[in-house]
């Protein structure tokens, strides 16, 4: 065996339908009682039901959430909360939700309880991102970590399949990375293979049947595991490119996820070949090509293309990709990463 390090990071889950309204129980535990809630502005429901649940606790609500944290709305979250005093943060909703309480924890220095409505992941990481015109920057700091995550599997069946398959391979490609990340360890490891089990078991169940409970709390579970991964293993070829490409031109973080993965496995499969051997057992079949067939069987877009990204903006993405991925299991060079970026925007199997 390979020698590893392995650090486990703090934080405390608690899962199960109907557990958003113990968010008050965990902001008391926390013993912080002026909270600023963050959510997405899509479902005033959940909003009213997690507000009431924390009662007056609850000091203001935010709702100008984007994609990739831009810079000039994390000021508005970040002004707020020292308007309103807030001593913590809750955030509700997906990724983007998630990463504007981290804009204000790496700033405000404050906790933050975590109640996901998709499949992202960013819940379990201490991975930070913020969008500056044509460039995100990513960082890694303890004080984002959220505190407490409530994953509530009742939050996610009003998660149209449209948002929701590509949503969960995000979570997919988490775990995939994770066998050959940074950081990969024996540990993340078997945790890493049964969140592919769950995932590719169930997210076709689920497509099937959009409001099965049961199918919703197994992919969620699926997730959870993906996203405990990714948080030490850390990011490779796939998320860094996902980075570049949101920040560039703004596409969207899970289409751009299930479009992705599979070239990335491929490109990485000479470097990895045990991996991509157990992860071929998984799945069953040449996981590169499984994981194809699987976003086409979610019915996410097949290319880059399809979801916006310009033809003339390969080689400028592949020059920032090459220096964002330099820690790849596979190296990687410019025109390595112009034919690894034109393979994406074709969306031909891998």
């Amino acid at each position: 065996m390979e020698p590893f390090d392995y650090e486990a990071l703090p934080g405390r889950v608690i899962f199960g339908v109907g557990r958003r309204f113990e968010v008050g129980d965990e902001a008391d535990r926390l013993h912080v009682s002026r909270i600023l809630l963050i959510a997405d502005a899509h479902d005033q429901t959940m909003i009213d039901q997690v507000s009431d649940a924390l009662g007056k606790r609850c000091v203001g609500v935010f709702t100008d959430v984007a994609q990739h944290v831009p810079i000039e709305f994390a000021q508005k979250v970040r002004d707020l909360a020292t308007s309103l005093g807030a001593t913590a943060t809750v955030t509700l909703g997906g990724g983007s939700a998630t990463g504007f309480g981290k804009a204000v924890s790496l700033s405000h220095n404050l906790p933050q309880i975590c109640i996901p409505t998709t499949y992202a992941g960013s819940e379990l990481t201490p991975i930070w991102g913020l969008s500056d015109g044509g460039h995100k920057e990513t960082g890694r700091d303890l004080r984002v970590l959220p505190k407490t995550v409530i994953y509530d599997p009742e939050l996610t069946i009003g998660l149209p399949i449209s948002i929701a398959g590509p949503s969960a391979m995000n979570a997919l490609a988490h775990a995939v990375e994770g066998l050959y990340g940074p950081s990969a360890n024996p540990f993340m490891s078997a945790m890493a293979l049964e969140s592919v089990r769950v995932l590719a078991t169930h997210l076709p169940l689920m497509h099937e049947s959009p409001t099965s409970m049961e199918e919703r709390s197994q992919v969620l579970y699926g997730a959870y595991l993906a996203g405990a991964v990714l948080a030490v293993v850390g990011m490779s070829l796939h998320h860094k490119t996902c980075h570049v490409l949101g920040g560039l031109y703004g596409l969207d973080h899970g289409r751009m996820n299930a479009v992705v993965l599979p070239h990335a496995l491929a490109y990485n499969k000479p470097a990895i070949p045990e991996v991509y051997e157990r992860l071929s057992a998984v799945l069953g079949g040449d996981a590169a090509g499984k994981l194809y067939d699987l976003a086409r069987e979610l019915e996410t877009p097949a290319s880059l293309s399809d979801i916006g990204m310009p033809e003339e903006g390969v080689r400028r993405a592949a020059a920032l990709i090459v220096k964002e991925a330099s820690s790849n299991v596979q190296p990687i060079n410019e025109e390595q990463a112009v034919a690894f970026l034109t393979n994406c925007a074709k969306g031909e199997r891998p």
